[in-house]
């Protein structure tokens, strides 16, 4: 707003960098542009004050798809007056030369129509679209068709960009479809985690296979091993019986040998007493037994006993 000065019958204006000033005194234009400072008679100036820094409307509506789906749409126009001589022409930005103060409200004027001709672009390429299109693509449909035929040249004004925050149905609608979309991504979170099982199941059988396998073989090598000491035993046992005989039969044979030479010794023995007188083999066979007998303190011989023996010797 333009900082006015009052004095007795004259006022003095001074302007903004971001303001253009049009100053008409009886049909002539005796003022005009950005930043001005200038005195005028309030009885016959006609003040207009245009904005020319850059602005932005901000829009929310709904618009229906092709499916017959409502969604909302929640965009942002930024816009800027680069032609504020016809902006003048077409909207009344008049302010009060006393106050400074706007006699109408351009900027609603303007907001009115851009926001009427942005909502018309808009359903005009969402009737074209599926809500799920809408909702996956449309922010960029949206921003394409509204920045490529939004103007606002007959009213001296130039789009300057063109903002789509969001494309979203209605709560029943997107609480459906957020089910859905949890649904699916919680079927694929369920078929990793089945797959994810199944692989450790496939791991647990191979490593219960090689486990098997690893047993099998030392089974077969404890068997090869009970099968050769078996054999070692048995080599062993063979071994020690054959010492065992070798030893018996020497044994054996000591034995015998010993047993015939004893024997032939006896015979010898007996050889030599066959020549000898039996009297002298009796009185040696009396001394061998007195030298075998226990000793014996006393002896009584009664005639019984001596008449036998004396009747022998007198033979």
């Amino acid at each position: 707003m333009a900082d006015i000065s009052t004095y007795p019958g004259l006022r003095h204006l001074r302007g903004a960098p971001t303001v253009h000033i049009r100053h008409v005194s009886k049909g002539k234009l005796i003022h005009e542009g950005t930043g001005l400072s200038f005195w005028f008679r309030p009885r016959t100036a006609v003040l207009s004050e245009v904005p020319v820094d850059d602005r932005e409307l901000p829009m929310l509506f709904h618009a229906r798809t092709n499916d017959y789906q409502d969604v909302t749409v929640q965009l942002t126009v930024t816009y800027r007056c680069t032609n504020p001589e016809t902006a003048t022409t077409r909207i009344d930005f008049s302010i009060d030369p006393d106050t400074g103060v706007w006699r109408q409200d351009p900027l609603s004027q303007i907001a009115n129509t851009l926001t009427e001709s942005t909502q018309q672009h808009a359903l005009k390429i969402l009737g074209t679209l599926t809500l799920d299109t809408a909702i996956r693509t449309g922010v960029a449909r949206v921003k394409q068709e509204i920045t490529e035929n939004l103007t606002a040249n007959h009213i001296g004004l130039e789009i300057i960009d063109v903002r789509v925050v969001a494309i979203r149905p209605d709560a029943d609608m997107e609480k459906a479809l957020q089910t859905t979309v949890r649904e699916k991504v919680q079927q694929e979170a369920d078929k990793a985690t089945y797959e994810r099982r199944a692989m450790a199941v496939e791991r647990e059988r191979s490593i219960s296979e090689n486990e098997l396998q690893n047993q099998i073989e030392l089974a077969k090598r404890e068997e090869l091993l009970v099968v050769q000491r078996g054999a070692n035993a048995l080599k062993t046992a063979e071994d020690h019986a054959r010492a065992s005989r070798v030893a018996d039969d020497a044994k054996a044979d000591g034995i015998r040998k010993l047993a015939e030479a004893e024997a032939a010794g006896e015979k010898a023995r007996l050889d030599a007493y066959k020549e000898v007188p039996h009297n002298t083999l009796y009185a040696l066979a009396a001394k061998e037994l007195a030298g075998n007998l226990p000793e014996i303190g006393s002896i009584t011989l009664t005639p019984d006993m001596l008449q036998p023996i004396l009747q022998r010797l007198a033979r």
